[in-house]
């Protein structure tokens, strides 16, 4: 039994969700309002923060916090199917995409749409900060720029197949994409690579959340976009 203590629209719950669903593994969730730092989560992860995964082993149970080192144990305990490359070039491309997604784009992007625009208003933070979100759109392209320059080259961020690269990429800009500020018409490689991943089983929970009182955009869940 797999327990996924989680926030829909945090990006890193969104990754673990589909890395579960992409290796065919059950897990229930179980949905986190972390900024009201509740007991239970606190005692599985000191900081307080999703995403959390809880293993029944037969050793017992096992916690897992912060969304790479969950993500390096399915994948080194469920190799099948693999999320990550075959050669050791490939898979530190695919490393190096993933946590520039999870440390610049996160500092640079969410910090400034995802933040202001939601995180903002769900914790009563005050009202967003018309600048950064300014700041934010503007990072916002920057990064779907780099995207399509290395889409240029790939049919995959870090190559030809579906990586844990891929995996965070579409994590973090499904969020954005839920609240309908990725300008996708503008950057038609980025916006193909996504439309195949929407595709994917394993992202169809995700194209599926719906934040009570915080409705996506028009046209979130559709494939053909």
């Amino acid at each position: 039994m797999r327990i996924l203590h989680h926030w829909s629209l945090d990006p890193g719950s969104r990754q673990i969700r589909i890395a579960l669903s992409e290796k065919s593994l059950t897990f229930e969730t179980e949905y986190q309002r972390f900024w009201e730092a509740p007991d239970d989560l606190i005692a599985l992860n000191p900081s307080g923060l999703p995403p959390v995964l809880v293993e029944e082993t037969d050793r017992g149970r096992l916690v897992l916090c912060e969304p790479r080192a969950i993500l390096e144990y399915l994948e080194e305990r469920y190799p099948e199917p693999p999320l990550l490359p075959s050669t050791l070039s490939d898979r530190a491309e695919a490393r190096r995409l993933a946590a520039w997604f999870d440390g610049k784009f996160t500092a640079e992007v969410n910090a400034c749409l995802l933040h202001e625009k939601l995180e903002k208003r769900i914790q009563s933070l005050g009202a967003p900060d018309t600048d950064a979100i300014r700041a934010g759109r503007d990072g916002l392209r920057w990064h779907l720029d780099y995207v399509s320059t290395l889409l240029d080259q790939r049919d995959g961020l870090a190559g030809p197949r579906f990586t844990l690269a891929d995996l965070a990429a579409a994590a973090h800009l499904s969020c954005l994409d839920y609240l309908g500020d990725v300008p996708w018409d503008d950057f038609p490689l980025v916006k193909a690579w996504y439309q195949r991943i929407k595709c994917r089983p394993s992202f169809r929970a995700i194209l599926a959340d719906r934040l009570p009182g915080y409705p996506p955009i028009s046209g979130y869940q559709d494939l053909d976009f």
